[in-house]
């Protein structure tokens, strides 16, 4: 693949505009010095729009972009589940969990457990958060993120990632979550209209000449089969994504995790104006998530015809890129930059924040000017070890998005126990909320073990439904601590606006047809 000038002058213009945009809005009044609140909450004023694209930069990264293609190539439409499922979920994380964080005025995930349950388990569960963003998120997302680039630019993959990583660093480190957010805005529109332009001119070759739709038309009548959303016992990918399962089973567990009880994703809906526009932000999302398998999965089920020669799945996305013209191809190029570049910023920033006010805060009480500081500090010190980790941790994976997929499963079904008994039962505590935590671990590594032929979605849910089972059973058999919850739940108004209440309805619409056209 080869850059044109036009390309190069695109993606640069896209390097310079989003660095003076962030520089922009992150300035302060006259006389004001940035608190706390401001790095690490954006001065909890984020509008609604801010926040779902910033829900959708930090989430579509190089491991969905190259990784998810690289899934509809061999595997179909089904890898969509993936996508859909979440936008089903971020109604339940509006609907149910932000009423209860925000009405707490939780700034981070191990607050609410501290303020739940107690100090332990605050403390716990912060540093595992910091060693799983640090080693496996930030790491992989540097790692697959400048192989992507390194690939399509065609320079050495090292240059690449430290070039990532400096940038990264570079437009988000004065202003902090308002950097990251009120640019996302511009990450997303050049990532969706990358991603449009690149599968629709890729449906529009497949239809030599007839358009788009008789692309569409040609591709489900030459691959029937990848346009299957629940695969069969005899797919041979039906361990990756096990039928029936997939609607019913972990992937609810893992989607939960993910959207409700992650800081990485969670942290721009804790920083809205208030729990209405926070709710028309994940609302946003979730809509824009509808969208994503058309730029995600569909260029890899166009590389099935155009490319059925490229070897390794995970090339279809660059082979798709190689059919652009000039000019074209320097917007996907920046777009796939775009995404990289954001995921990164929002990591950092997530992880500075977990140890800033998790860690550093608790124990040293920092005046304000201080706590910023160390958060910028923090967030330079975890990119280093990131950069120095990815070769070592990621560089014999022929798969990186396994790699995520295997350790985060592990202890994601305890983390949805811990959070859901938290929130709407108030006889859990910390003895089995630890218990809940450690056993997922356990149980996981116990079934991987002793039946490796379980798919990891079912494993996901057994391990959650022992877990929920041994929190309850612990809780029921210690003593309570009502004095350490200071969780207010009695007061909060679950009820949702006119809006949000329609969105909700039409997303729900769009899924079902969606299932019901593709099953």
């Amino acid at each position: 693949m080869q850059l044109s000038g036009l390309d190069i002058a695109i993606v640069l213009a896209y390097l310079a505009g989003v660095f003076v945009l962030a520089q922009w809005v992150s300035r302060e009044k006259a006389g004001h010095a940035k608190d706390a609140d401001d790095y690490f909450l954006a001065s909890k004023s984020l509008p609604w729009w801010a926040i779902g694209a910033s829900l959708i930069a930090a989430n579509i990264s190089a491991e969905q972009i190259i990784g998810m293609s690289g899934s509809g190539f061999a595997i179909g439409l089904a890898i969509a589940s993936y996508e859909w499922m979440a936008a089903a979920t971020l109604l339940i994380v509006g609907k149910w969990f932000l009423p209860v964080f925000l009405r707490n005025r939780i700034y981070t995930m191990p607050q609410f457990l501290e303020r739940r349950y107690g100090t332990r388990i605050r403390t716990v569960m912060a540093v595992f958060w910091l060693g799983l963003y640090v080693f496996v998120n930030l790491t992989s997302i540097l790692w697959l993120g400048s192989l992507a680039i390194a690939h399509v630019a065609g320079i050495d993959q090292m240059a690449a990632l430290l070039g990532l990583a400096v940038f990264a660093l570079a437009f988000q480190l004065y202003g902090g979550l308002k950097a990251v957010a009120l640019t996302d805005i511009v990450q997303v529109v050049l990532l969706v209209a990358g991603g449009l332009l690149l599968a629709g001119i890729s449906l529009d070759r497949i239809g030599e000449g007839a358009g788009i739709w008789a692309g569409f038309e040609r591709l489900r009548a030459e691959v029937p089969g990848h346009f299957h959303m629940i695969l069969s016992p005899d797919n041979p990918f039906y361990k990756d994504l096990p039928g029936i399962s997939v609607l019913i089973g972990g992937m609810w567990i893992m989607n939960l995790s993910y959207w409700g009880f992650n800081q990485y994703i969670i942290q721009r809906a804790l920083a809205a104006k208030d729990l209405a526009e926070a709710q028309k932000g994940v609302l946003f999302a979730a809509f824009l998530k509808l969208l994503m398998p058309v730029i995600v999965v569909v260029p890899g089920l166009a590389a099935v015809l155009l490319a059925p020669d490229i070897g390794r799945p995970d090339a279809a996305y660059p082979a798709m890129m190689s059919l652009l013209p000039a000019g074209i191809l320097g917007v996907v190029f920046a777009a796939l930059i775009a995404a990289i570049v954001s995921s990164l910023a929002s990591m950092t920033n997530s992880i500075s924040t977990i140890f800033t006010l998790d860690l550093y805060r608790p124990r040293e009480q920092g005046d304000q000017r201080r706590l910023v500081r160390t958060g910028r500090i923090v967030t330079v010190v975890a990119m280093a070890l990131a950069v120095l980790a990815a070769r070592p941790l990621l560089g014999s994976f022929d798969q990186a998005f396994q790699y995520i997929q295997e350790y985060t499963g592990f202890f994601t079904p305890g983390i949805v126990v811990i959070f859901v008994l938290g929130l709407f039962w108030k006889r859990a505590n910390e003895a089995g909320a630890l218990a809940a935590a450690i056993g997922s671990f356990v149980l996981s590594i116990v079934l991987k073990l002793a039946w490796p032929a379980l798919p990891f979605i079912d494993r996901v849910g057994l391990v959650f439904l022992s877990a929920l089972a041994l929190a309850v059973v612990v809780s029921l058999a210690t003593r309570g601590a009502p004095e350490k919850d200071v969780i207010r739940t009695d007061d909060v108004d679950y009820r949702t606006g006119t809006s949000f209440n329609a969105g909700a309805v039409a997303v729900l619409a769009i899924l079902a047809a969606l299932y019901a056209v593709f099953w």
